[in-house]
């Protein structure tokens, strides 16, 4: 949610009457984030949301601009992609891929309770729930693959005990992912990114779920581990909060409750969803692209957060 293309108020006015979303009526660049421009679009209609993807191209995006659809149709809480009159909901602006949705009401719960907790794992469940019929299939792209891949870019950045622990995790798991109860996991489309700052909340009632554009076809149990390791930790010392993680899991159980197999693996995905944002982090803070409003993450956050969970394996209650 950086801004890498600025986008001037008259073409945004053009796409917006495009699209039938009326006129422009004010167009802010939103901070923070590292992937995409994005634009708060006010019209005389509505509150829109203006991306434009810097990473993703034109054959990557429709799986998630029409997964975001399927769900919002299936009644999941989540930006839904403005049509032009042809049908199309991925355009382009200043050639970048450009996609319009609608603003969701309410604000992010950065210091959320277990009852936050619990509406999202609920809400978790039944998206994965909704999206198993969606009839697209993309795999997740910052998944295992992309691990290996970037893991020897971003090695010589670190020093030797960072060095150590990211090398050895990677054999973890890999291991894992080669043995056969990881790979009967049930799997279907994942939100891959379900971090406290997409999603939205009026009081406790949890009125959106926005940003998708991590998500890919992958375990539903990495999903719900991405989500732990953000919602039920502490973000200081990377520790478990065991209190919001029980409200997590048993909310989202009463709707999907999970395989034996997954109660086993939960551990190694936790360890796996630290793994991955480690490694984004370190990529995007040692090897950062120019942009206006550009804050990269802390790369240390995950690694204490890896760290936590490989010292302090989580324990699932019976």
């Amino acid at each position: 949610m950086a801004v890498f293309t600025p986008v001037t108020e008259e073409q945004a006015a053009l796409l917006m009457s495009q699209l039938g979303l009326g006129e422009l009526t004010a167009l802010k660049g939103i901070e923070g984030g590292i992937e995409n421009t994005n634009y708060f679009a006010s019209t005389d209609l509505g509150e829109y949301v203006l991306t434009l993807f810097e990473r993703l191209n034109h054959e990557q995006l429709p799986f998630y601009l029409f997964l975001m659809k399927h769900l919002a149709e299936k009644g999941i809480p989540v930006p839904n992609p403005a049509a032009n009159r042809d049908g199309d909901i991925l355009h382009t602006l200043n050639e970048k891929p450009t996609a319009v949705v609608n603003r969701l009401s309410g604000q992010s719960q950065l210091a959320p309770d277990a009852v936050h907790c619990a509406a999202v794992g609920t809400m978790l469940a039944r998206m994965h729930f909704a999206g198993a019929d969606f009839n697209r299939s993309q795999p997740n792209l910052r998944g295992l693959a992309w691990w290996n891949d970037t893991v020897p870019v971003v090695l010589p950045y670190l020093d030797e005990a960072q060095a150590s622990l990211l090398q050895s995790e990677m054999a973890y798991q890999n291991h894992i992912a080669s043995g056969a109860a990881y790979q009967a996991l049930p799997k279907g489309p994942v939100h891959a990114d379900l971090f406290r700052d997409n999603v939205m909340f009026e009081g406790a009632t949890l009125t959106g779920l926005f940003d998708f554009y991590f998500a890919g076809v992958d375990t539903w149990l990495f999903d719900l581990a991405v989500c732990m390791n953000d919602w039920c930790i502490d973000l200081q010392t990377g520790e478990h909060s065991s209190d919001r993680a029980e409200a997590m899991l048993e909310a989202y159980q009463a709707v999907r409750p999970l395989r034996a197999a997954e109660r086993q693996l939960l551990p190694a995905m936790l360890r796996a969803g630290a793994l991955r944002f480690w490694i984004s982090r370190l990529w995007d803070f040692h090897l950062p692209r120019d942009a206006a409003m550009l804050k990269p993450h802390d790369p240390t956050h995950f690694e204490r957060v890896l760290r936590a969970r490989s010292n302090s394996p989580f324990k699932l209650n019976a």
